[in-house]
């Protein structure tokens, strides 16, 4: 395969021929001189492409050429005369392989809003924010492989569509083969769906979990890491409708093993977006987030505080400071006490765990207090939780106790509370939105910015 233009960047320069291939960026020309700046997508920063315009001799071919055009450079790599590179590729011969009208365009030599860019989502990654943030996503993909594999994990690609809300929440998307415009209908007149492709309702899954455990229980370490869907009314910076979810779940595990891997996971992260991606971090940190690459290494380098639920209220009830949501024991903590609390009180990353067992899901271990569950969400400066985990609870009988206590039939789960009848064990995991570590890494303020389709309300036009 010929080299990226990141791989030609960093050759020095030689009488050996290379071809560049790539989108011109910008042009600028003289009578005897056209430069081109080329992009590939694999760095921040162009090759410039240096055209001798009278010993090149195709002035036609040079006036079609403009920004957003698809070429091919062959030439030789010189040393380049500018300060923003080393070398500069001096070009014999140009092959156009697609223009791009300047009339018709829609991307020029300027910066354009990101909500304008949403419109144009097929174009936007030639960008260079978006450019950096597609980069960064990859070098975060790879790592969380990375990560789980050097450590014995077993990757297992559970469902997508489901039977079963892992969350009890009820805001799922139904799948359906049904014609719509004439349903069938139970006598009660409630939608038969024994009629519908899978015999019953199924919805795209919201997690992954409940499947994972069922393989945890048998492979010990696993982790799943695919799309997940929240049917959720929401028009926010935070929400998509389509995200995709990072979900261990290690068998033989309690809630302070459970911790200590997310701490971990976490700071693997940072540091392999810190050593992968420096230009583009350079580039955020200046642009997007001022200083986000010095957040990222205090995360990195601070020990994450443990502090329980009920002592997170005692500090968040003596600050005296005023808050949209009042505070009082039983409530969710939202994301203004959570940034306070890492913020104001630890000044780093913490971890609060064992919540009231009304505000947390079904399958989190109930403690003696039974008051509790062993719950455990991570927060970080700047941005509240990023992190929500849990024990899960492995006694059977105190399982379906809580699912009859929220209203849910264990019939529905019959094949999850197998799990407690047959060899049952302490196991943990927790789930990390994958947009929402993009989205915290880059700086960048909406969540639709950090995925390359983003699916919202209204919102699916590509």
């Amino acid at each position: 395969m010929k080299p990226r233009i990141s791989q030609l960047l960093q050759q020095s320069p030689g009488s050996e021929i290379v071809v560049a291939e790539g989108w011109v960026r910008t042009k600028r020309e003289s009578k005897t001189v056209c430069f081109f700046e080329l992009n590939d997508g694999s760095t921040l920063k162009g090759l410039q492409v240096v055209v001798d315009v009278e010993t090149f001799g195709q002035p036609e071919l040079l006036l079609r050429i403009t920004t957003g055009a698809a070429i091919a450079c062959t030439g030789k790599l010189v040393s380049s005369i500018g300060g923003n590179q080393e070398v500069e590729l001096k070009a014999d011969s140009i092959e156009l392989f697609g223009e791009a009208p300047v009339d018709t365009y829609p991307l020029q030599k300027k910066r354009h809003t990101l909500e304008y860019l949403r419109e144009i989502a097929h174009l936007r990654a030639r960008t260079n924010t978006i450019g950096a943030v597609t980069r960064v996503r990859n070098v975060l993909s790879f790592a969380i492989h990375e990560f789980f594999q050097q450590k014995g994990f077993m990757y297992v690609h559970t469902p997508i569509i489901s039977a079963s809300d892992a969350e009890g929440a009820g805001e799922q998307f139904t799948v359906t083969t049904l014609d719509l415009a004439n349903v069938p209908k139970t006598k009660n007149g409630s939608v038969d769906f024994s009629k519908d492709f899978f015999g019953k309702q199924t919805k795209l899954t919201v997690s992954g979990q409940l499947e994972g455990e069922t393989y945890a229980l048998a492979m010990k370490n696993i982790y799943t890491f695919g799309p997940t869907f929240r049917a959720e009314n929401s028009n926010t910076k935070r929400h998509l409708a389509e995200f995709w979810m990072i979900e261990p779940e290690m068998a033989f595990c309690n809630l302070e093993e459970n911790m200590a891997v997310a701490e971990e996971f976490l700071k693997f992260l940072f540091k392999r977006v810190l050593q992968r991606c420096d230009e583009d971090m350079r580039f955020f940190s200046q642009w997007v987030e001022k200083g986000v690459q010095d957040v990222l290494l205090k995360v990195i380098e601070t020990p994450f505080v443990h502090m329980t639920y009920t002592d997170a209220l005692v500090e968040l009830e003596k600050a005296n400071a005023t808050f949209d949501y009042p505070v009082h024991w039983g409530s969710d903590l939202q994301t203004e006490h959570e940034r306070f609390l890492t913020e104001q009180v630890c000044n780093g990353p913490v971890i609060v765990t064992d919540y009231p067992k009304e505000i947390k899901a079904f399958y989190m271990k109930l403690n003696d207090d039974d008051k509790t569950v062993r719950a455990m969400d991570v927060l970080v400066p700047r941005l509240g939780e990023i992190i929500g985990g849990s024990e899960r609870e492995s006694r059977l009988d105190v399982l379906e106790r809580r699912m009859r206590a929220l209203a849910l039939n264990p019939e529905d789960y019959w094949w999850f509370l197998d799990l407690r009848r047959f060899g049952s064990a302490p196991h943990a995991g927790f789930g990390l939105g994958f947009e929402r570590v993009v989205q915290y890494v880059t700086g960048m303020q909406n969540i639709r910015d950090v995925i390359p389709y983003p699916r919202a309300v209204k919102q699916a036009d590509f």
